[in-house]
């Protein structure tokens, strides 16, 4: 009897060996998969801004229309009016993947990519994925907003704060709005298809989720796969503006980038009072501020940005290099130039 109880126990654990060992890929792994949830079953903590449900008011459909629509509704369901008058997020971050690899910044890149997306090409790193980021404003952005970067720069719930008073110019969010804000981010987290992975690495996470234990070396190689900061580097306009950077600029490019950039905001004065088109008196116009010293001047407006003013808080947000490189700088001066003659 006993060694029939023995050999049946014995058969039934070899049973569960093999089902394990059989289980299908699909069981343990998707593609579909959160990033931040592969990471927690690798034995990571989980990131300190998921939103807080537990205050009144906070859904992720009330996120979402403030990210987008740049409107608040009250806990009673009746609308609150707009945080503020002059932009919402999508103003200078995307909401979709602007970036081909998300382990680096390269702009020119991106313009095309953006582009075969019909996405705009914007100030901001896009809001997707920003969940899973760990600092924030980040480079020499407190160079622009000095102490009030220290409270943002490790903290989601303060950068988003200082975006709303700061970037978008409006009033400061309630709590419940900032936690619908983050409850809406959270349904535009990186997933697993988002990272270049090959057929072994894959493998490797599959192997590693199995085990049902910590394994800090796989999720360091799943970390190498994305930024966990957006790096911001200000530049200065050429010395000589009549000379501009080298080398000359490339027209095609340059295209891109009034389309998909200066339009983006100037088009209808959509976010801007300074209205653009496509009309040769818009090109001629840039083309004739271009080499001078005023707010009127892409290479000063572009580098430098203007500042808000009373009554006019509008105000044009400057591209860091990771944004517009040197480089498409000349090449929007080359189209604007071609399309002025």
């Amino acid at each position: 009897m006993k060694i029939l109880i023995s050999t049946s126990i014995g058969m039934f654990l070899l049973l569960l060996r093999l089902v394990w060992f059989v289980m299908p890929d699909e069981m343990v792994f998707s593609e579909e998969m959160p990033v931040t949830e592969v990471l927690q079953e690798l034995g990571e903590e989980p990131l300190p801004h998921q939103p807080d449900f537990s205050i009144p008011g906070v859904s992720v459909d009330a996120g979402r229309r403030l990210v987008l629509e740049g409107i608040g509704s009250k806990k009673n369901g009746h609308s609150k009016g707009r945080q503020s008058k002059h932009f919402v997020c999508t103003s200078c971050h995307n909401i979709e993947r602007d970036e081909p690899d998300l382990s680096k910044v390269q702009p020119e890149t991106k313009l095309q990519y953006v582009k075969e997306r019909g996405l705009p090409f914007l100030q901001g790193t896009a809001l997707y994925g920003v969940v899973n980021r760990t600092s924030f404003y980040n480079g020499d952005y407190d160079k622009k907003y000095g102490d009030l970067v220290m409270k943002a720069r490790h903290d989601l719930r303060g950068a988003i704060q200082l975006c709303a008073t700061e970037c978008a110019q409006g009033r400061a969010l309630q709590p419940w709005e900032i936690e619908s804000v983050l409850a809406y981010l959270w349904t535009i987290d990186l997933k697993i298809s988002d990272l270049d992975l090959t057929d072994k690495e894959q493998d490797r996470i599959v192997r590693a989720l199995r085990l049902k234990k910590p394994d800090p070396e796989t999720a360091a190689m799943i970390h190498e796969q994305y930024l966990e900061a957006s790096p911001a580097t200000f530049a200065i306009p050429p010395e000589d503006r009549t000379a501009g950077y080298a080398p000359e600029g490339n027209p095609e490019n340059g295209k891109l980038v009034y389309e998909l950039s200066c339009l983006h905001c100037h088009a209808e004065k959509r976010y801007s009072f300074f209205e653009l088109d496509e009309s040769k008196m818009s090109f001629q116009f840039l083309k004739h501020h271009f080499p001078r010293y005023t707010r009127y001047s892409i290479y000063q407006v572009a580098r430098y940005g203007t500042s808000p003013l009373n009554g006019k808080r509008a105000y044009m947000p400057h591209y860091p290099l990771e944004k517009m490189s040197n480089r498409q700088m000349e090449d929007l001066r080359a189209y604007i130039e071609q399309m002025a003659e």
